[in-house]
């Protein structure tokens, strides 16, 4: 399952982030569809809307299929089909899209077979062990990312050096309103089986009988990007071989603070220490500390050091001031220069 993603960059970064070669060749960046819509979120659920890529010629019908836009959907996919005037009597749940039945089920077959491929963008997503107490330990899960990983502060066209987006493989949709009104764009997130690394997350459930263990499937590299993306090239039979596990993720436990959809600050993906009394409170300090980065990610002027806030917390060193909003998620993951997780061993 995915039922709760994080995707903190600003709109800006976020694209930058997303930077890929066309089919001549040429770097280019995805450009913003309804950018004004999209939110940063170190907490999002079904529902709520989110960035994803897809082709330009879903919107464009003369654009190269090889171009690529980026655009917020809501999280949660409504087909076309669906007759009523709310797509909130929708009468099952549509957030996640298991492979082995894509194919084969009428809410996402007639989208799938039309080519309506998408990535889903996130910094990671959260998994949830059942514990023998009877509680639930959440699992950040993301990408490895690399030490140096927004280091500094990155300017303009420069490559992006940052955080590693999560690229999850999803099919969307476009759905009407019978009576008229504005297209509804909405997306799922494609399943499969766990890899080893993130079914022990679920081993006691499945263990218990209660499921098999899926994960999102992952596209790895730009090459699986491209070729889920630009379905005009690549054919549906051809596409659907790169919905697999993947074993390239890391992962590292959570506060509970995340079990709340309400709760939307860095703590939701701050590493905890198992096992050691964790206490996570919206504090004063820590308002201020969302302020900021909501500030950051607006796009505000860069703030002279003496207008940072001065705040101590048990996550997070005093952050340099020429750091950008995407830095402060580096710094909460972990002190710099140590790996930022480390796969489980058995």
């Amino acid at each position: 399952m995915c039922g709760r993603t994080a995707c903190s960059l600003a709109a800006d970064n976020l694209r930058r982030a997303c930077a890929y070669r066309d089919r001549r060749g040429q770097r280019r960046q995805p450009d913003w569809v309804r950018q004004e819509r999209y939110q940063p979120s170190y907490n999002k659920g079904p529902q709520s809307s989110g960035p994803v890529l897809l082709s330009r010629r879903h919107l464009h019908q003369d654009a190269d299929s090889s171009e690529r836009v980026l655009m917020d959907m809501r999280w949660g996919l409504v087909p076309s089909w669906f007759k009523q005037d709310n797509p909130s009597k929708l009468q099952f749940n549509t957030s996640n899209c298991r492979s082995d039945t894509m194919l084969s089920k009428s809410s996402y077959k007639g989208a799938l077979l039309k080519g309506k491929r998408c990535v889903v963008l996130a910094d990671g997503f959260y998994e949830w062990q059942q514990q023998q107490s009877g509680g639930k330990q959440p699992y950040f899960i993301y990408f490895p990312q690399t030490k140096d990983a927004m280091d500094k502060e990155m300017e303009g066209d420069e490559e992006w050096k940052g955080w590693r987006l999560l690229t999850m493989a999803g099919i969307f949709d476009c759905w009407e309103p019978p009576g008229g009104g504005e297209m509804l764009y909405t997306y799922t997130i494609i399943t499969v089986d766990a890899s080893k690394d993130v079914s022990f997350i679920h081993h006691r459930q499945v263990r218990a009988g209660k499921g098999v263990a899926e994960m999102p499937a992952i596209l790895d590299g730009d090459e699986a990007i491209r070729k889920w993306l630009d379905f005009a090239e690549v054919p549906t039979q051809e596409a659907v071989k790169l919905i697999q596990p993947t074993e390239n993720i890391v992962f590292h436990p959570v506060s509970t603070f995340v079990n709340n959809i309400r709760n939307n600050t860095p703590e939701c993906v701050a590493r905890i220490e198992l096992g050691a009394k964790q206490e996570v409170k919206v504090t004063p300090s820590n308002k201020v500390m969302l302020g900021w980065l909501k500030s950051s990610q607006e796009g505000s002027p860069q703030k002279k050091e003496n207008d940072l806030p001065k705040w101590t917390s048990q996550f997070i060193h005093s952050p340099s001031p020429k750091k950008t909003s995407a830095s402060v998620l580096q710094q909460w993951l972990g002190k710099q220069g140590q790996p930022a997780a480390k796969k489980h061993k058995a």
